[in-house]
């Protein structure tokens, strides 16, 4: 007995994951702008986000060096962050430090380290974690 078979029809791609972008195109046009909205949820109104490769501005740390950044200030400059991308990749090596009162910051600390997969949603949500974690978003 033969079975009739329908031709089945071809499976839509997937577009792909904005995670999947080149690097700076991710953190330009997506990173950066949702990062911005998180924070202006968070009652943030006056931050500047900038995108630079820059050397790490921690006293002791290798000078020379330049590594892809985003650099956050609010609270009229008085309040800086900048999360390092070691490796030029979301997926690779992420470093974090803060500073005050335009003062250096004095300690870099790893980043986002036991995440396999890291997507848009999980930056941001892990940034703004930091953030509240120095007690700079909400009063704990």
């Amino acid at each position: 007995m033969t079975e009739e078979t329908t031709p089945q029809p071809p499976k839509k791609e997937k577009p792909p994951a904005l995670e999947d972008k080149p690097f700076t195109e991710f953190i330009e046009q997506d990173f950066t702008p949702a990062l911005k909205e998180g924070l202006t949820k968070q009652g943030i109104s006056d931050v500047q986000l900038s995108f630079t490769k820059d050397k790490m501005s921690i006293p002791g740390a290798d000078s020379t060096e330049q590594f892809w950044q985003v650099v956050g200030t609010f609270n009229q400059g008085k309040r800086q962050f900048n999360l390092y991308f070691l490796d030029e990749s979301i997926g690779g090596q992420k470093a974090f430090s803060w500073a005050v009162n335009g003062r250096p910051p004095s300690t870099l600390e790893s980043f986002m380290i036991d995440e396999k997969k890291v997507t848009l949603d999980l930056m941001v949500l892990y940034t703004l974690q930091r953030l509240n974690g120095q007690k700079w978003l909400t009063r704990n």
